[in-house]
């Protein structure tokens, strides 16, 4: 059964955005039609999104429950070694399929009336189908090959497994791009991933503002005080930053330099990021040459919700899910290869410590968006301003800058079909008020 229409959503509703790149409104992260019409417009519509890993799915019958959006979907391998996806939604009344995140089966059998689906999302029995001694069950012209839960469009790179609820996607390769498929080569290509280990991290904002730190090179040597202090990233070090023509992936990577350690580049700016914590077990960041080259930091993100990461020899992807206006769901899948040493996978173990909900360096990002999130209460006729680095979305040698984050809206607000407009002069805006103060009653300085 294939029913991927695609998006029958209209325009966002009465919205204009800003031709800008620089200038985000905060209504985006506050308004509730706007998450709905994300669901439709983006998650149902014709983009590509994470799934799975293919090593979650070893051997025939093993299967992941995962999303698409809101979107429940089962992923499978069936016996033909092939990979299928379809939603996980019962055809009869709409209950779960599977309720395990992760499991093996021979089929599926909905626990609410016992319909049963094979791994391919087929339906295969429906029970009492026939009624009891010629009396009740389903009319003689059901016919289970016309009821079965939509199944998806599906694509594998290097192991990732992804997934469309549209035929109108393009192909994969076309939709990342030789860029970002190369990125995607250079952690993945040639090596079988295993999984070493997973958390599932609960944020208190809306998603695209964890979207907007993936993608934020500026922020993240000024807010992660562990990466500076010892060296891992600094805006000084060779690097550069690489933004798709849609905008919507990016790369953002630096190499190994011993000449921006000693630099006074953020002495000089008198920030917290540079301090003098020292580690009491420096074996902490002792590793290898992850695949020959002098990269240490490679963060790369493909619209709309995923991200594959290398900081030292931490390997791991993170799937991005909103649940509310105000809340993520972040899954973090830590990985190593099944060509590691023994010696490879401790370090890798130990690094694991660097990331996650409670990781050294990404700890304050499970915080930031909810300050955002609070402070941008109350204003949701300003913009933020994105301007670091220029006003386009293009790739840089630099990663002071906004590009990466100016290309991620340059999509967002294309897929959801908002009309482009002149924003309003800075003086004109909500909020620039003439300030007063009473000295005493009936008498108004100004």
């Amino acid at each position: 059964m294939d029913r991927l229409s695609g998006t029958t959503a209209g325009q966002a509703r009465d919205r204009t955005w800003p031709r800008s790149l620089t200038q985000v409104p905060y209504w985006a992260f506050q308004d509730e039609a706007v998450y709905r019409a994300e669901q439709e417009r983006l998650f149902h519509g014709p983009y590509w999104s994470y799934l799975c890993l293919e090593a979650e799915l070893a051997k025939p019958g093993d299967f992941c429950a995962t999303f698409i959006g809101e979107q429940p979907v089962l992923v499978t391998r069936d016996v033909d070694g092939e990979v299928y996806a379809f939603e996980n939604r019962c055809a009869h009344r709409g209950a779960l399929i599977a309720m395990a995140d992760h499991g093996h089966a021979r089929d599926f059998t909905c626990v609410y009336h016992a319909w049963t689906y094979n791994l391919q999302g087929d339906l295969t029995a429906v029970a009492f189908a026939e009624g009891i001694g010629g009396k009740g069950g389903m009319p003689p012209e059901f016919c289970m090959a016309k009821h079965g839960p939509r199944k998806l469009r599906l694509a594998v790179v290097h192991g990732l497994v992804f997934g469309s609820l549209s035929n109108e996607v393009p192909d994969i390769e076309e939709y990342l791009g030789e860029e970002i498929l190369d990125r995607i080569d250079r952690v993945l290509g040639g090596r079988r991933p295993v999984v070493l280990g997973r958390f599932t991290q609960m944020l208190p904002n809306n998603w695209k503002l964890y979207v907007e730190n993936v993608k934020d090179s500026y922020h993240a040597s000024i807010l992660h005080l562990f990466f500076t202090t010892f060296g891992i990233n600094r805006l000084s070090q060779r690097g550069g930053i690489i933004v798709d023509s849609s905008g919507g992936h990016h790369v953002s990577y630096s190499a190994i330099d011993r000449s921006a350690a000693a630099s006074t580049e953020y002495s000089e700016q008198r920030i917290r990021s540079d301090s003098e914590y020292r580690l009491a077990d420096p074996s902490l960041l002792e590793g290898f040459s992850e695949v020959g080259d002098d990269i240490t930091l490679q963060i790369l993100s493909v619209f709309p919700g995923f991200v594959l990461q290398q900081i030292q020899n931490s390997v791991a992807v993170r799937q991005i899910l909103p649940r509310s206006v105000e809340r993520t769901k972040l899954n973090w899948t830590y990985l190593g290869f099944e060509s590691d040493t023994e010696e490879q996978r401790l370090v890798r173990l130990k690094q694991a410590n660097l990331v996650g909900p409670a990781g050294y360096v990404s700890m304050e990002d499970g915080g930031i968006g909810g300050f955002v999130q609070r402070g941008i209460a109350g204003a949701s006729g300003e913009y933020a301003t994105v301007q670091m680095g220029g006003e386009s979305a293009a790739s840089s040698e630099s990663r002071v800058t906004e590009a990466s984050v100016r290309g991620f809206w340059k999509a967002y607000r294309g897929a959801m079909g908002y009309d482009l407009a002149d924003s309003p002069p800075d003086d004109t805006r909500p909020g620039r008020h003439r300030r007063a103060r009473v000295s005493r009653a009936g008498r108004e300085d100004a």
